[in-house]
């Protein structure tokens, strides 16, 4: 991945080797023609106006991110809390496109796509056109008119069963409606704030005895604690907060290779000259190597392999080298599974807040991906957030916005934070403090997290 990151931070700004993943549009994609019938115009606006693409990410066991969640949210119809079978069929139409206008599958890779879909959509034509390998749906109880009786419901689910997707149901244990779609269930849904230790062995052992294939994902899990009672239930995947939460590491000091690094920044951001900066580096010599590798693997313009340590550091300047090895003090140790989920949303958040300022000057679009980037280096290293940001010699901006939620980047790294909570009421009142729309928003939360998968595959 770094070697990727490399690349884009020596001048391939926006590319990044791979297959570039075409976002979503700035307007969502229009339902297929005919695909919800007559759809009064006003309503359709309306809905497209108001609906948010968001994801959130899930886990595995191994506390690595082995899918997303993703999600239409509506902002009209959350405050309005109205039903209607047809808005419902438009915004699960709209998800679905805009899934594939991004072409979910070659974003995702080995990953997963989780949809939550209303139980009267699932034989909509729209699910041909997903990768079934890659989707999971789950359905949605409807009770408004034209909702399939429960026969039909396990039909459609075991079509779409066959045809590659995998099926989630809802917990049975606490509705029994879906207790007769256990055995056609790949994945049971839980729900952290209820579980406890009576509900989780009780549904553990109802899903082994009627759905042995079936794995539990549990949703709105708080914390690692709780993530680590989830594990001894048997769950196999993890939803919530606690991938980005700080835990008490006041015990955990930074590692070597992180310190290494820190130094070598220090000096750096301190004024050292070229000479020191490269016996400092000839000090480290798997970083030497790294350098020259990564930066003749970089820099295509080049007519000259770079051998030397002073010529390579002269090429690249000093921001980029600051940026890079920023990047290296998030990876530079052996990094846990959990600061490995955390580094990715770290650089979700660097990448979403660099596209949403591509309209200013380059120092600042620098300044605030490191503002993301670093927003979770805590998280990343498992280290107190004094300890880890004391060595980086950061400017005020950057270091308020981390430490105080204040200055001027602070409400930047609010709207890539509420994005990821996929929260429609906070990314419109964060997105309302930045001046610009809820779904520009969205939309460079989605193309970094493209550009992010991109350069890890």
């Amino acid at each position: 991945m770094l070697g990727r990151l490399f690349s884009w931070l020596f001048g391939a700004r926006g590319r990044v080797g791979a297959a570039q993943v075409k976002p979503p549009d700035s307007k969502l994609s229009p339902p297929a023609a005919g695909a919800v019938a007559q759809v009064d115009d006003g309503v359709a606006s309306a809905e497209l106006d108001s609906a948010l693409l968001c994801r959130e990410p899930i886990l595995g066991r191994d506390q690595r991110v082995a899918g997303y969640h993703f999600k239409l949210q509506d902002v009209s119809r959350r405050k309005a809390r109205n039903q209607s079978r047809v808005t419902d069929h438009l915004l699960a139409e709209l998800l679905v496109m805009n899934l594939v206008r991004s072409d979910i599958g070659q974003l995702l890779g080995h990953r997963l796509a989780f949809i939550d879909l209303p139980d009267s959509f699932l034989e909509h034509p729209a699910l041909s056109r997903l990768p079934a390998s890659n989707m999971v749906v789950m359905p949605a109880r409807t009770t408004t008119e034209g909702a399939p009786m429960l026969e039909q419901l396990k039909a459609s689910l075991a079509g779409l069963r066959m045809k590659g997707f995998r099926i989630a149901i809802p917990d049975p244990a606490l509705d029994a409606y879906f207790l007769p779609l256990l055995p056609i269930a790949d994945i049971v849904v839980l729900h952290a704030p209820a579980l406890d230790v009576r509900s989780g062995l009780q549904t553990s052992s109802l899903v082994l005895a009627a759905a042995p294939q079936a794995r539990l994902l549990v949703r709105g899990v708080p914390s690692l604690e709780d993530f680590r009672f989830c594990f001894k239930l048997g769950v196999h995947f993890y939803q919530g907060p606690f991938i980005t939460r700080r835990e008490d590491w006041s015990e955990r000091n930074l590692g070597p290779n992180t310190v290494r690094i820190a130094h070598l920044i220090g000096r750096l951001r301190g004024g050292a000259e070229i000479q020191e900066l490269t016996q400092l580096l000839k000090q480290d010599a798997a970083l030497s190597v790294r350098m020259l590798r990564y930066i003749n693997a970089a820099a295509n313009g080049l007519q000259e392999q770079v051998s030397s340590i002073e010529r390579a550091l002269m090429l690249l300047g000093r921001d980029p080298l600051y940026r890079w090895l920023a990047l290296l003090v998030c990876s530079s140790d052996d990094e846990s599974a959990q600061g490995s989920a955390a580094l990715e949303s770290a650089l979700v958040r660097a990448r979403s807040m660099e596209c949403l300022a591509s309209d200013r000057p380059q120092p600042e679009q620098d300044a605030l991906f490191l503002t993301g980037l670093l927003s979770l280096i805590d998280v990343v290293l498992q280290v107190p957030l004094e300890r880890a940001l004391a060595p980086l010699a950061l400017t005020p901006e950057i270091e308020e916005a981390i430490r105080d939620d204040d200055g001027p980047f602070a409400s930047r790294l609010a709207l890539a934070i509420a994005c990821e909570t996929a929260d429609p009421d906070a990314i419109e009142a964060a997105a309302k403090r930045c001046g610009v729309s809820p779904r520009q928003a969205t939309n460079a939360h989605l193309e970094a997290l493209g550009w992010v998968l991109a350069i890890q595959a």
